[in-house]
């Protein structure tokens, strides 16, 4: 039980801070609102967890003998990070009466662990922070998966729900906008750390 806990601790710390995903959800929260950004919100609290189990399971040996599929991954991460920058800065308001831009579908929000360096890291520190090596490690891995799994939603529905309630003090297209560039620019901030030596 005292792993659990220390295991939602680092779920929660990492969870509930700013990156990707959490810029992602609050923007679709202004942008689409709560039942539309739904299936968003569920692809990135089921996707994670499901990244953790294969990264736990065995792509991390693919990894230590590829190191190249690391470089390969973070790199399209990065590529990714910053359409979706681009497509968030130039997304059409609902305000505008005209919405051309759809919330991530929940395949869309899970594929996109895979690509999200902020992921990556929360996975990989996690396995090897949280299993031990005395034990088998399945059920290791299946605990710290569902620990993230039971941990996501709730922080994920505060970004949602930060975004629902700025969506109340953007009265304006032209505020909107401000806001959707202000999110593109931390989405795009959220890649330095990963790209700088």
């Amino acid at each position: 039980m005292e792993l659990v806990l220390t295991i939602a601790l680092f779920a929660f710390s990492s969870g509930v801070t700013p990156g990707p995903n959490n810029i992602m959800l609050m923007t679709s929260g202004v942008n689409f609102g709560v039942r539309r950004s739904l299936p968003h919100l569920s692809g990135v609290c089921i996707g994670f967890p499901a990244m953790v189990l294969a990264i736990g399971l065995g792509l991390s040996t693919v990894f230590q003998a590829h190191p190249i599929m690391h470089s390969i991954i973070k790199y399209a991460g990065i590529t990714y990070l910053l359409y979706l920058a681009w497509l968030i800065a130039n997304n059409s308001s609902k305000i505008e009466g005209k919405n051309t831009a759809t919330p991530l579908s929940f395949i869309q929000a899970a594929a996109f662990q895979w690509v999200n360096p902020k992921a990556w890291i929360m996975s990989i520190g996690a396995v090897g922070a949280f299993t031990s090596v005395q034990s088998p490690l399945p059920p290791q891995v299946l605990t710290i998966a569902t620990v993230f799994m039971c941990v996501a939603f709730p922080t994920a529905i505060l970004w949602l729900g930060f975004g629902v309630g700025l969506k109340r003090l953007l009265k304006n297209s032209q505020q909107q906008k401000i806001f959707n560039i202000t999110m593109a620019l931390l989405l795009v901030a959220s890649i330095i750390p990963i790209i700088a030596p």
